[in-house]
C-alpha cells in the first residue's frame, strides 16, 4: 500500500477509531488511528503522505489547532474533519483554515468514503507535483550560472537578440546555450521550458527584469 493511499482517523473515542478502520478496510482502504492530536504529531515524521481525518473537538490539541499547526509545518495532508451536531461553525473555521471536507456525526458510510477517496485522489496528485518539482530543480541545478541566465530570459519571452543584448553576449553564443539549457532540461520545446520554470518556481514577478 503506497504511503499516500493511507488514512490517518485522529479521535479520543475509541470506538469512532475502530469504526472507520473498520469502515476503510472493507473498502481495500489502510488506516492508521491514533488517540489524540499529539499522539499524531509525535508519529508524523515518519509519515510520508496520505490523507487526515480528524474530529475537531478533543482533549488537549483540537482539530482545528492541529490544522493550524499542519499549515504553519507545510504539511499538504488533505484533512477531513468530523463534527458532532451543532459544531457546523467549527467546521466552517477548519474549512478556512485549510480542511477539504467536514462531515457531521452520524455519517453515511458512503459519505465518508466519497470524501476519504477524492481526499486520497488529492494526496496523490500533490506528491506527483513534488516529484516533478523535485526532478525539475534537480535538472536546473545542472545549468551554469550563464546557462540559467539564458533560461530566466526565455522564459520570459525575451528573442536570441535581447538576452544577448542583455548578456552582452553574440546571438550566435545565446542559441548554442539555448540548446545546452533544452537538452540539459530535457525540454522538447520552448513551452515545455516555460512550464517547468513555473513548476519550479523560476517564473517569479520581476524575472528578467
Amino acid at each position: 500500500m503506497a504511503a499516500d493511499t493511507i488514512v490517518h482517523v485522529i479521535d479520543d473515542d475509541e470506538a469512532v477509531r475502530q469504526s472507520i478502520e473498520f469502515l476503510l478496510g472493507t473498502s481495500g482502504i489502510t488506516a492508521r488511528t491514533y488517540d489524540s492530536a499529539s499522539a499524531f504529531l509525535n508519529a508524523l515524521p515518519t509519515i510520508g503522505s496520505g490523507c487526515i481525518i480528524t474530529d475537531v473537538r478533543m482533549p488537549g490539541i483540537s482539530g482545528i489547532d492541529l490544522l493550524r499547526r499542519l499549515g504553519e509545518m507545510r504539511i499538504k495532508m488533505p484533512v477531513i474533519v468530523i463534527t458532532g451536531h451543532g459544531d457546523v461553525p467549527l467546521a466552517v473555521e477548519a474549512m478556512k483554515i485549510g480542511a477539504i471536507d467536514f462531515l457531521e456525526k452520524p455519517f453515511a458510510d458512503d459519505l465518508l468514503l466519497a470524501s476519504v477517496q477524492s481526499a486520497l485522489n488529492r494526496s496523490q496528485e500533490n506528491a506527483a507535483r513534488d516529484a516533478e518539482r523535485a526532478e525539475v530543480q534537480a535538472r536546473l541545478a545542472t545549468l551554469t550560472n550563464r546557462e540559467r541566465e539564458v533560461l530566466e530570459g526565455l522564459v520570459v519571452g525575451k528573442p536570441n537578440k535581447v538576452i544577448a543584448c542583455d548578456l552582452a553576449i553574440s546571438p550566435r553564443t545565446v542559441e548554442i546555450y539555448r540548446a545546452n539549457v533544452m537538452t540539459k532540461m530535457e525540454a522538447a520545446s520552448l513551452s515545455e521550458l516555460v512550464r517547468m520554470a513555473l513548476v519550479a518556481g523560476v517564473m517569479k514577478s520581476g524575472t528578467g527584469g
